[in-house]
C-alpha cells in the first residue's frame, strides 16, 4: 500500500466519526464538510510514519479546525434573520441511542449556549467518551482546565436539558398526532398534545416561512399561532416521517421540494410536546432526501 493509499483509506475509515464530532460542535452540515476537507488536507500533508495513532491525530486536527470556524459562525449569526436552529440531518439509524441523544435538535440548541471550548469538551467527553487527559492533548490544555470546562458544560446542559429518552414509537405517535392536529387546524387537539410550557422555535432565515422572529412560549399562544398559520396556508403538503437527528420527525414537501422539517421534543413521560423545532430555511433543507 502506498502512502497516499494509506492516507486515503485511513481518512475514509474515520470520516463518519469526524463528521459526527464536528457536526455536534457546529450544527451546520456545510461547515462540517468544509472542516473535514481542511482536516483531509492537513492529514494528507502529514508525515504518516511519525503519527502514533491516526485516529487521535485526525480528531485533533478536526476539533481544532472546528473551534477556529466557530468564530466565523458567530459573526454570521449576528446578521441572521430570526431564530437560528441547527441544520437537520436525516439519519434513519436502526437504534441510534447514543447518537440520537448526542445530536438531537433539542440538545444541539442547548449546546449553542456554551462557549466553544465548553462545547468541544462536552461533545468529546459526554458524547464520545474521551477521557479528560486525551481531550487535554487534543485542545492543548491541562487536564485540570479540561475538567473545569467539562464540569461547567455538564451543569449547564443538565439544568436546561435533563438526560432522558422517549421510546421511539411513542415519539412517532405523538408526532403524528401533532401534525394531524396542526395541519387540520384542530385547536382542541393541539391543546391536548401540547405541554403548558411548550416553546415553538421557527427558523426561516429570512427565506422560508417562519411564524415568528422570536421563540413563542405557552400552550395557548403556540396553538393559536399554529392554527392561524394553517388557516392561511395555500396548497397541500406531502408529509413523510423520517428519523431526523435521531428522532422520529415530520418532513413536509411541496411537490418534490422540501418545505419544512418539524422535530418535536417531548416531556419525560412522552405524552406531551414541550418543544417544537421548525426549519423552513431552504438553505438548510438542500440535503433532505425525497
Amino acid at each position: 500500500m502506498t502512502d497516499q493509499d494509506f492516507a486515503t483509506r485511513t481518512f475514509v475509515d474515520h470520516r463518519e466519526l469526524l463528521f459526527a464530532i464536528v457536526y455536534d460542535m457546529l450544527g451546520s452540515v456545510a461547515d462540517t464538510e468544509d472542516v473535514l476537507q481542511e482536516t483531509w488536507l492537513g492529514w494528507e500533508a502529514a508525515d504518516h510514519g511519525r503519527v502514533g495513532t491516526p485516529r487521535a491525530y485526525l480528531v485533533r486536527i478536526a476539533v481544532n479546525k472546528a473551534l477556529a470556524r466557530r468564530a466565523a459562525l458567530s459573526r454570521r449569526r449576528e446578521t441572521y434573520v430570526g431564530q437560528w436552529l441547527p441544520e437537520p440531518v436525516v439519519t434513519d439509524l436502526p437504534d441510534p441511542v447514543l447518537r440520537a441523544e448526542s445530536s438531537s435538535m433539542a440538545l444541539l440548541v442547548v449546546l449553542e449556549s456554551l462557549s466553544p471550548a465548553e462545547r468541544a469538551v462536552f461533545v468529546l467527553h459526554d458524547v464520545f467518551g474521551y477521557p479528560h487527559t486525551e481531550i487535554a492533548d487534543i485542545l492543548g490544555r491541562s487536564p485540570e482546565a479540561v475538567w473545569q470546562l467539562a464540569h461547567r458544560a455538564r451543569e449547564h446542559v443538565r439544568a436546561r436539558r435533563p438526560r432522558y429518552r422517549v421510546d421511539a414509537r411513542v415519539q412517532r405517535e405523538v408526532t403524528e398526532r401533532f401534525v394531524e392536529a396542526a395541519m387540520g387546524g384542530d385547536l382542541e387537539a393541539l391543546l391536548q398534545v401540547l405541554a403548558p410550557d411548550v416553546t415553538l422555535w421557527t427558523d426561516g432565515g429570512g427565506k422560508g416561512v417562519a411564524t415568528s422572529l422570536r421563540p413563542v412560549h405557552g400552550r395557548d399562544a403556540v396553538a393559536s399561532l399554529l392554527v392561524g398559520v394553517t388557516a392561511n396556508a395555500t396548497g397541500a403538503f406531502d408529509i413523510r416521517y423520517r428519523q431526523v437527528n435521531g428522532d422520529p420527525s415530520a418532513l413536509l414537501f411541496s411537490g418534490d421540494s422540501p418545505f419544512a422539517v418539524l422535530v418535536l421534543d417531548l416531556t419525560p413521560a412522552g405524552d406531551r410536546v414541550r418543544g417544537i423545532y421548525s426549519v423552513t430555511n431552504p438553505d438548510k433543507l438542500t440535503r433532505i432526501p425525497r
